[in-house]
């Protein structure tokens, strides 16, 4: 089976989701990858910013998505010893410090936007094998395999929007530099308790971060720094003390904790790293989000940084032919911007446990 298109996204999280609607929105001919069956995967970076916001009111998917469902943050809390020391509000202007925005909900909203245009095509259950390129190596569109059929896919741009592990990146043979942060992270998510408010709340254990993400539809997200490493040590020990630490750090969580985190198995571990390169691309073939720079779960950039790209490229397709776009150029104002954004992700993660120096 072949294929012709303008625009070949791999990768429907909510860059490449964002980034299919806009471009078929312009009439471009859009066909968007994704190797699950289904794009509403879980997701746990979901917390969107006051750009992503901004980002999303733009185009006019904002009120969409809050149909949906979606939480403001009210407040950023730091607790000790079971006690709340420090509470920061958000500025009156913005009205929130975060929101949670289930993936699932945006990219609904997303995929069903783009759908309304003929000249967009999903695919999903479609796993890309390899790149296609001209006599005079430009890439030229992608292998890809779905239910044991190969598909060949002919575009102008190709785009890898498929994450940290980007397969687009490795064939087209792109470095990256890949940053250790010196943790790891246990998520978990629980029930929330009656009246809980929505929150984001913080705790310092054994020198590392213990947070708390309040969730729409009434859950809390809970990611744990352990140190980099160290968990496949940390089972082998008894799993009670390790709990009865979060639960001496947030006592009101105590019984929907008992209830529901039982043993190790109740946590996801997640390898945490960032990576950027310094190639975003080449002659027919642009990589965005994760792809080009996975973020730490730090001050969740991740999600809004991904939409941002987006639309940084589809502007810039509005305004340039596709086989004018000069990648390398293109890129130069959004890795400043990247660059500085992780630079603030170390920085956060440093100082951190100075935020409980007063209070201790």
């Amino acid at each position: 089976m072949e294929m012709n298109s303008d625009i070949c996204i791999v990768g429907a999280g909510p860059g490449g989701a964002l980034l299919a609607y806009l471009l078929a929105k312009q009439g471009m001919e859009v066909v968007l990858l994704e190797r699950h069956k289904e794009v509403f995967k879980e997701f746990r970076g979901e917390h969107l910013n006051e750009e992503g916001e901004a980002i999303l009111k733009k185009h006019n998917l904002f009120t969409k998505i809050e149909e949906l469902g979606m939480l403001k943050m009210e407040t950023l809390e730091y607790w000790e010893n079971g006690k709340l020391f420090k509470t920061i509000y958000p500025d009156l202007a913005v009205g929130h410090l975060g929101i949670h925005v289930p993936q699932a909900h945006l990219l609904t909203v997303l995929i069903n936007e783009a759908k309304k245009y003929p000249n967009f095509t999903l695919m999903t259950g479609t796993t890309v094998k390899d790149l296609l390129k001209n006599e005079l190596g430009s890439y030229t569109g992608v292998k890809a395999v779905q239910d044991g059929k190969e598909i060949i896919i002919h575009s102008l741009l190709t785009i890898g929007a498929d994450g940290r592990y980007s397969t687009v990146r490795k064939k087209a043979g792109i470095d990256v530099e890949v940053r250790k942060h010196g943790y790891d992270l246990l998520w978990a998510k629980i029930p929330a308790p009656p009246n809980w408010e929505p929150s984001i709340k913080m705790a310092l254990i054994d020198e590392m971060q213990l947070s708390l993400f309040t969730q729409a539809k009434g859950f809390i997200q809970i990611g744990w720094n352990i140190r980099e490493g160290s968990y496949p040590e940390l089972r082998k020990q008894p799993f009670t003390p390790f709990i009865e630490k979060l639960i001496k750090a947030f006592p009101q969580l105590k019984q929907t904790v008992n209830e529901h985190i039982k043993s190790w198995n109740d946590f996801v571990l997640l390898d945490v790293h960032s990576n950027f390169s310094e190639e975003w691309g080449k002659e027919g073939l642009a990589l965005i989000g994760d792809a080009v720079h996975t973020m730490t779960p730090t001050g969740a950039f991740g999600l809004n940084s991904a939409l941002k790209d987006a639309d940084t490229l589809a502007t810039l397709l509005a305004h340039h032919r596709i086989t004018d776009l000069d990648i390398l150029n293109c890129a130069t104002q959004r890795k400043k911007e990247v660059e500085k954004l992780q630079k603030i992700q170390i920085e956060k993660e440093q100082t951190f446990a100075t935020q409980f120096v007063l209070y201790s």
